[in-house]
């Protein structure tokens, strides 16, 4: 068995980084694509190497001798690899093709040594290496049958993207046997290129082949392996993620990427906190149904969308604004708070650092509750800032990442105190949808953004994330409510015109028709929870926190390190979040997000069979 690597392509999409060498000399966390692949290769047997070289040839050529690879390297020159594509380069290597057995692969491409041992450890002799198709990949697909026989081949371009679920995409990893090649491959690939020319793709004439009636060459699915093609700094970014090989490591480059976790498929995401039983189908569907409207065509201004979300939550216009998110309208209120420069603030810790970052910390007055959970009520935070020269309190309610909760009726004394001593008071309820005090009281006697509770303050500033109680972040929704209408007018004039796009603008057209969708996932969130919190509360080394809050803080115990089992669950493709640095008080902490109960299961069983080292 010998290795076959095109390597002639310019690699031009990586922009700067291809400018002075060639694609596969690109480093991806300070090792080469191509190092990266033949010190996996070399550990296999493989009589040589061909690589065919192109662009930059003299480089790569002296970077690869200079690398000490036991097994011989051979090196086949495409000189005009920038008049042709890769049809032109691997018939320059068929030679070579038809003498041995051959692992063919590309060089833009970063993979587990287990991705190789797949297909050689495969006895079929003729495969193409494919993978499930997820939505960061790009390029061919192919549709299989229950024998692995390749049944089509769709080139990227004629992808559709309703039918994805059937696809898998070709890895540009194969196993060609020597009579194959000979017989078969090569006379194919000779004769597609004469009626064709140079400026073709080898893939096109697997896809001839593997239609035949003969069914020389099947698939090979990957299950699990991980790999990444790199075509641009994008795709570098992601590798460097995936493909870090300290864990504390890999677990920094995940958690700092805040989001876009649709790029990482298999990782199911416990640290964000979303609703994970909400929106509906149906209301999915409708969205879909008007995606090519809304992609296509401007949202609505300001006015008219605070005017949707007064309507939503029935208050006046003039006493809500609409944001890019909560964090857009935080950032915008507390840089109102921030104008005066003797003003102190009042924070609740630990807590959502969104607020208490935009202050110096030495204008924050800090409360931490005294108790093991860090339970507090409103009088504790009464008897606390009483006497503090504190100008505004902030606080999240639900808390996090405690959940701790404060009722209704406490959440008015605060009020009524604020008021009396002229504080502003900012509350946070972007979790308390997900509350215990919902299933009694209804959604509207819970929070305070009504005309009755908004009217009992004017300097009180409620703010919700729509984003993380309905289930929507890539809409990007939060609101801001007030009866101080001179500071909600600011605040309108402060963000874009245009601070939310359309498909917010239509989430929030339609999501009347989905209220009681909406209380249904609620109802299933707080049974998931109810089941998360006891089944975690069985495991020795967790001491679980009562949350009223779609997440549960949970203190480890045993000499146990949070960083340790989040790294350790991330090899699993679990994500939860580390939160011992937030809370620094000698002690580990982690914060786990509650999903839909299967997933809570899954995360469970790995919780109790986890040993640390």
């Amino acid at each position: 068995m010998q290795g076959i690597i095109l390597a002639a392509g310019m690699g031009k999409r990586l922009k700067y980084l291809t400018n002075n060498n060639t694609k596969c000399m690109v480093k991806v966390n300070g090792q080469t694509m191509i190092e990266r692949s033949l010190r996996i290769l070399d550990k296999k047997g493989l009589s040589q190497i061909v690589i065919v070289v192109g662009y930059k040839a003299e480089n790569l050529i002296e970077y690869v001798n200079s690398l000490g690879i036991s097994t011989p390297v051979i090196f086949v020159n495409n000189p005009i690899y920038n008049k042709t594509n890769n049809i032109y380069s691997l018939a320059l290597a068929k030679t070579y093709l038809c003498t041995e057995d051959t692992l063919l692969l590309e060089s833009d491409l970063i993979f587990q040594e287990e991705v190789i041992d797949a297909i050689l450890n495969d006895e079929r002799p003729n495969l193409a290496l494919v993978d499930k198709f997820e939505s960061w990949m790009d390029g061919t697909c192919m549709e299989l049958d229950e024998q692995d026989c390749i049944t089509n081949f769709i080139p990227g371009k004629y992808l559709k993207f309703s039918e994805k679920d059937h696809y898998y995409k070709t890895v540009n990893i194969y196993k060609f046997s020597a009579d194959f090649s000979k017989n078969t491959y090569v006379p194919f690939l000779t004769a597609y290129q004469k009626a064709m020319g140079e400026n073709e793709y080898y893939e096109s004439v697997i896809k001839m082949i593997a239609l035949l009636e003969t069914k020389e060459i099947r698939a090979k699915r990957l299950s699990g392996q991980i790999w990444y093609e790199i075509d641009n700094i994008q795709d570098l970014n992601i590798a460097e993620s995936l493909f870090s090989e300290d864990d504390d490591e890999h677990y920094t480059k995940i958690s700092m990427r805040y989001g876009g976790y649709w790029r990482y498929p298999k990782m199911l995401d416990f640290c964000y906190l979303v609703n994970p039983y909400y929106p509906p189908k149906q209301m999915i569907n409708e969205m879909k149904s008007n995606f090519e409207v809304l992609l296509t065509q401007y949202p609505s201004g300001m006015q008219v969308n605070s005017l949707g979300a007064a309507g939503v939550f029935g208050i006046e216009q003039s006493h809500i604004v609409i944001g890019n998110g909560a964090a857009e309208l935080i950032k915008s209120m507390m840089e109102q708070f921030l104008s005066d420069k003797n003003s102190q603030v009042g924070c609740v810790f630990p807590t959502f650092e969104e607020y208490p970052n935009r202050f110096d910390r030495s204008r924050i007055v800090s409360f931490i509750s005294q108790t093991e959970d860090y339970h507090y009520t409103e009088d504790d935070l009464i008897r606390y800032f009483n006497d503090k020269p504190i100008q505004v309190l902030i606080l999240i309610n639900p808390d996090n990442p405690s959940g701790n909760f404060i009722s209704h009726e406490g959440v008015l004394k605060l009020i009524r105190w604020a008021k009396k001593k002229e504080i502003a008071l900012v509350v946070d309820e972007s979790f308390v949808d997900f509350s215990s005090s919902v299933e009694t009281d209804g959604l509207e006697a819970v929070t305070l953004i009504r005309d009755d509770v908004l009217s009992l303050y004017d300097r009180l500033y409620v703010v919700k994330s729509i984003s993380k109680s309905y289930g929507v972040p890539g809409a990007r929704l939060g609101v801001l409510a007030s009866y101080d209408e001179a500071c909600i007018e600011r605040i309108k004039k402060d963000v874009s015109i245009w601070n939310i796009n359309s498909f917010g603008e239509f989430f929030i057209q339609i999501k009347e028709k989905y209220d009681k969708d909406y209380v249904k996932a609620l109802a299933l969130t707080r049974s998931a929870r109810k089941e998360f919190v006891q089944a975690l509360s069985e495991i020795p080394y967790l001491t679980v926190f009562p949350s009223q809050a779609n997440y549960v803080m949970c203190r480890l115990d045993d000499g146990i390190s949070s960083r340790e089992l989040c790294c350790s669950l991330l090899r699993e493709n679990l994500f939860i979040k580390d939160i011992t640095p937030k809370i620094n008080d000698g002690k580990q902490y982690i914060r786990i997000a509650v999903r839909t109960k299967e997933e809570n299961a899954l995360l469970v069983e790995i919780l109790k069979n986890w040993k640390h080292s």
